[in-house]
């Protein structure tokens, strides 16, 4: 595993799951308040949304970090830096 440096858009991805984990906990209380379907699905697509967001964004902007990692690499590191890109391509 490579050494870890938080992105820029770290604390912008944690507000955003913060935010999405409160829309799930008010689903869960939706649920147990037993409200209609429609209105939990409604709510659900925006948490699902969110997090779709969160995990693109943290994957774009590691891209970004990963690629000028390999330009700027010595060519013995590059190697563990293109393993990496192409871990984490696995999540897209």
């Amino acid at each position: 595993m490579t050494d870890h440096l938080p992105h820029a858009t770290h604390p912008e991805i944690v507000k955003r799951l913060k935010r999405a984990n409160g829309h799930l906990l008010s689903v869960i209380s939706m649920i147990e308040a037993q409200r209609p379907c429609v209105d939990l699905a409604q709510q659900l697509h925006a948490v699902e949304k969110a997090i779709a967001q969160a995990k693109r964004t943290l994957i774009q902007d590691h891209i970004d970090h990963c690629l000028d990692a390999v330009l700027a690499a010595p060519k013995d590191e590059s190697a563990r830096t293109i393993s990496d890109f192409k871990d984490i391509t696995k999540y897209l």
